[in-house]
C-alpha cells in the first residue's frame, strides 16, 4: 500500500501538546476491528457502563500518550446512519451530543475494514456529511495484503477532501504509533470543508435549515428526507409544514422511494472512488483460502457448526465442573472450618449458611461463564461466529427471529445469565426481547440436579428398545424446554413484539487469528458485569433464603436436641454413636425448618399447590428454589431430616416413604411427572430475572417472564397429576 501520512506526524505532535485532554467516538462497521483497535489503543485503561435510560454498553477508555491523554469512546457497529436500532439511535446522539452526562466528542475516529471499504465508504460518506473533524483508521490491511488488494491511500484523500488516513494492523501492532501520535491534532483542527457525495441532498438540507426559526442538525434534516418516518420529521414538518416537506422530497426523489435513490446515489460515488484507489492483484490462490471456501459450502458449514456447538458445550459442562466442584468445596471446607471455630448459633449459621454458602452460589456460576463467554469472544473475533447466525437464519425466522438469537439460545442450555447477556448482539429490539423471553425456557445445568434425583427415584430404569427410559425422560425435559422457548418466542413476535421479521444484513467477515488482549480484556469485561449485576443480586436473594428458613428458632427443640444426644452418650458409643447424633441434628434441623417462616410459608401455601399433589414440604422447597433452583436438593436434604449433604439413595428412600396425614403417598408418578414439568417450565433463579431487568432496562419484562412462565408450569403440573390421578 502506498502511504505518504507519515511525513505530517511530527507537525500533529505539536499540535497534540496544546490540549490537556480530548474525547474521540471510535465508529465503524461490525466486524471491521473496530473493538480490536479500541482494546489495543486503551490497553486495560478502560471503563463499561450504560448510557442513561438505555440498555446500550458504553465503553470508554484512555490512551495514554506522552504528555496527555486521549479519552476513546466505542460506539456500536453500525452500517448506516438511518437506522432505527437502539445502537444506531446511539451511535448518532452521541457524535451530536445528545446524551446526558455525555459531552460531545471532539471528533471521529472511522474505522475502515480494508477487505471490505465497499461496505465502510457508505457509512463514511454520511459522516462526512455532518461535517465533524475525523480521521480514518484503515484495519485489516495486513488480510487486504494477502489477499492482494492494493489501496492508494493518496487517492483514497483525495475523494475524502484530505482526511488523515491511517493504516494499522491490529494483530500486529503495525502502523498504531503514528495513529496514536495523530489522535490528538484530529479535535485541535477545525471541521472541514469535505466534498459532498450527494451535493443535491446537502444543498436541499442547508435551504430548509435556513427556514428554520429554531435550526436542528443537519444530519437530522438529511434523515428526515430520506426516511418518511423519522423520528426527526414531525419537528421538521412543525416548523416548515408538511408541504414545503413534501416539495423538498419530490425534488430530490420524484416518485421512486428514498432509500432506493439513497443507495444509488452513495454507491455510485463509492464505485467511483474504489475504481481509482483500489486495485486487485490476480494471485495464486492457497490452501487455507480454498479450505475457506469449502467451509463456506452448506453442508461442510453445517457440519462444522454442530461441531462447534458440541465442542463448546462439551467445554461448559465438562470443563467446568471441575472448577465447580473445586469451588463447591472450597465453600464446604471453609463453612466447616468456620463451624470448628465458633459455637453453634445464629452467627455461625449466618456465617456457613448465609455469607459462605451466598458468595459460593455467586463464584458457582463463573466457570460456565468464563468458559462460554471465552468460546464466544473467540468466535465472534476469529469471524465465524457471524457465519454461525447467517446459517442458522433461515430456520430461526420461522418463529419471527433471526440467525443472531441461535447463540444466545443454545447458550442457555449451560446457563440463563450469559445467554441473556449474549443477546446484545442482536440489534432488532423485538427479536432482542423475544430472544431473552425464550432463553430461561432451555434446561439449563442448574435444573440437572433435581432432575437426576427425581428420575432416579420415581422413573424405573429399563430399557425401551436400545435406549434407557430414564435418559429419554431426560431428553423429553430438554425438549420440552426448547418447545416452551421457540413457542413463546413465536407467539411473543405475533403478539406483544409484534413487528417486521427482524432485518438481517452483515458482511461475512474474513477468518483471522482472534487478538489474546482483545479476548482477554473482553472476558474479564463479562466476568465483571455479571458480579456486579446479576452476583449482587444472587448473594441478596441467598441472605433472605437463609434468614427466612432460619428465623424463628424454637428453644424447644434446641433442648430436646441437646436432651437426646445426652440420653444417646449415655448409652452408645463410637461409630453408633456418630450416627445416633448425626440423626438427631437432622431431626432438629427438620423440626426448626418446619416452623421457621419458611416453613409456614410452605404451609400457608400448601392449598395453592395442593391440586397439583404437593405437600407442605414440597411447597416450601419450591418456594425457596425460587430465587435459585440449585437450593432446592438441600432444602429437601433438610425437610426430610437427612442433612443438606445427604447421600442420593437416603433422600431418595424418604421421597418415596412421605406421606399425607392420611398415609397417602405424596411422590406418585403423575406428581412426579407435574413437578418435572414445573421445574422445566417455570422461571426459578433470581440472577436470571436480575439480568433481564438490567437488559431490558424495565422491570415489566422480567415480572412478564416470571408470571408467565409461573402460570405455564402450574397449569402444565395441575392438567398432568389430575388427569394422571384420575386415569
Amino acid at each position: 500500500m502506498t502511504d505518504h501520512c507519515a511525513a505530517r506526524v511530527p507537525v500533529e505532535k505539536i499540535k497534540f501538546r496544546r490540549r490537556a485532554s480530548a474525547t474521540l467516538a471510535i465508529i465503524g462497521n461490525p466486524n471491521s476491528g473496530k473493538s480490536t483497535l479500541f482494546n489495543r489503543l486503551t490497553g486495560l485503561r478502560q471503563t463499561t457502563g450504560n448510557y442513561p435510560g438505555v440498555t446500550v454498553e458504553k465503553h470508554a477508555g484512555t490512551v495514554q500518550l506522552e504528555s496527555t491523554a486521549i479519552e476513546l469512546v466505542d460506539l456500536p457497529g453500525i452500517y448506516c446512519l438511518g437506522g432505527y436500532s437502539a445502537d444506531e439511535r446511539i451511535a448518532v446522539d452521541v457524535i451530536l451530543g445528545r446524551i446526558a452526562d455525555t459531552p460531545a466528542p471532539g471528533g471521529l475516529l472511522v474505522v475502515l475494514d480494508a477487505t471490505h471499504l465497499y461496505q465502510g465508504l457508505y457509512l463514511l460518506q454520511q459522516l462526512m456529511e455532518m461535517q465533524v473533524p475525523m480521521i480514518v483508521a484503515l484495519t485489516m490491511t495486513d488480510v487486504a495484503t494477502a489477499n492482494g488488494i492494493d489501496i492508494s491511500i493518496d487517492v483514497l484523500k483525495k475523494h475524502l477532501g484530505g482526511i488523515p488516513i491511517f493504516p494499522v494492523a491490529t494483530t500486529t501492532g503495525r502502523g498504531l504509533d503514528a495513529l496514536k501520535a495523530a489522535l490528538a491534532g484530529v479535535v485541535d483542527s477545525p471541521p472541514p470543508q469535505m466534498p459532498e457525495s450527494w451535493p443535491e441532498l446537502s444543498q436541499a438540507a442547508d435551504r430548509l435549515i435556513e427556514q428554520m426559526d429554531t435550526p436542528v442538525p443537519r444530519i437530522d434534516v438529511i434523515q428526515a428526507l430520506l426516511h418518511p418516518d423519522s423520528v426527526h420529521l414531525e419537528i421538521l414538518e412543525q416548523q416548515l409544514g408538511k408541504p414545503r416537506i413534501a416539495e423538498a422530497r419530490f425534488t430530490l426523489f420524484a416518485d421512486e422511494p428514498p432509500q432506493a435513490v439513497e443507495a444509488r446515489r452513495r454507491y455510485r460515488w463509492v464505485r467511483d472512488v474504489l475504481g481509482e484507489a483500489l486495485q486487485q492483484a490476480p494471485i495464486l490462490e492457497r490452501f487455507e483460502a480454498k479450505a475457506l471456501r469449502w467451509l463456506n459450502l452448506p453442508w461442510p458449514a453445517t457440519l462444522l457448526f454442530f461441531t462447534v456447538m458440541a465442542l463448546v458445550f462439551q467445554a461448559v459442562f465438562s470443563w467446568a465442573t471441575p472448577l465447580m466442584d473445586g469451588i463447591d468445596a472450597l465453600a464446604v471446607g471453609l463453612s466447616g472450618w468456620v463451624s470448628a471455630h465458633l459455637p453453634a448459633g445464629m452467627v455461625s449459621s449466618f456465617i456457613t449458611d448465609g455469607v459462605i454458602a451466598g458468595v459460593g452460589s455467586v463464584l458457582v456460576f463463573l466457570p460456565q461463564i468464563l468458559i462460554l463467554f471465552l468460546f464466544i469472544i473467540i468466535l465472534e473475533d476469529s469471524g465465524y461466529l457471524a457465519r454461525a447466525a447467517f446459517l442458522m437464519d433461515r430456520v430461526m425466522r420461522s418463529v419471527g427471529l433471526s440467525g443472531q438469537s441461535v447463540i444466545p439460545m443454545l447458550s442457555s442450555f449451560a446457563c440463563a445469565v450469559p445467554a441473556i447477556m449474549a443477546t446484545r448482539v442482536i440489534s432488532d429490539r423485538r427479536a432482542r426481547i423475544a430472544t431473552i423471553l425464550a432463553a430461561p425456557f432451555m434446561t439449563c445445568s442448574a435444573r440437572l440436579p433435581i432432575y437426576a434425583l427425581l428420575i432416579a427415584a420415581f422413573v424405573p430404569d429399563e430399557s425401551v428398545g436400545w435406549m434407557n427410559l430414564q435418559g429419554l425422560v431426560l431428553l423429553g425435559l430438554y425438549m420440552l424446554g426448547i418447545l416452551g422457548g421457540l413457542t413463546t418466542a413465536w407467539m411473543l413476535k405475533r403478539t406483544a413484539l409484534r413487528g417486521p421479521k427482524p432485518d438481517f444484513a452483515l458482511a461475512l467477515p474474513e477468518f483471522r487469528w482472534p487478538n489474546l488482549q482483545t479476548v482477554l480484556i473482553k472476558l474479564m469485561d463479562r466476568i465483571y458485569i455479571f458480579l456486579r449485576r446479576a452476583g449482587t443480586v444472587i448473594f441478596t436473594v441467598a441472605i433472605i433464603v437463609w434468614a427466612l428458613a432460619f428465623f424463628p428458632r424454637a428453644s424447644a427443640i434446641q433442648t430436646d436436641m441437646q436432651t437426646a444426644i445426652v440420653q444417646a452418650e449415655s448409652t452408645l458409643s463410637g461409630e453408633s454413636l456418630q450416627q445416633q447424633i448425626f440423626q438427631i441434628e437432622n431431626e432438629a434441623a427438620a423440626a426448626q425448618l418446619s416452623q421457621s417462616f419458611l416453613g409456614r410459608a410452605g404451609r400457608f401455601v400448601e392449598p395453592v399447590f395442593s391440586p397439583l399433589g404437593w405437600d407442605w414440604r414440597v411447597s416450601a422447597a419450591v418456594i425457596a428454589g425460587f430465587p435459585a433452583r440449585g437450593v432446592v436438593v438441600a432444602v429437601m436434604g433438610t425437610i426430610y431430616a437427612v442433612g443438606e449433604k445427604a447421600e442420593e439413595a437416603s433422600l431418595v428412600s424418604k421421597l418415596r416413604s412421605a406421606t399425607w396425614p392420611d398415609g397417602r403417598l405424596v411422590f406418585t408418578l403423575p406428581m412426579v411427572l407435574g413437578l418435572l414439568l414445573f421445574y422445566a417450565w417455570c422461571l426459578q433463579c433470581t440472577a436470571t430475572l436480575a439480568v433481564i431487568r438490567r437488559e431490558t432496562n424495565s422491570w415489566r419484562w422480567p415480572i412478564f417472564a416470571w408470571t408467565y412462565m409461573t402460570v405455564l408450569g402450574y397449569t402444565g403440573a395441575l392438567l398432568i397429576y389430575q388427569i394422571g390421578s384420575r386415569l
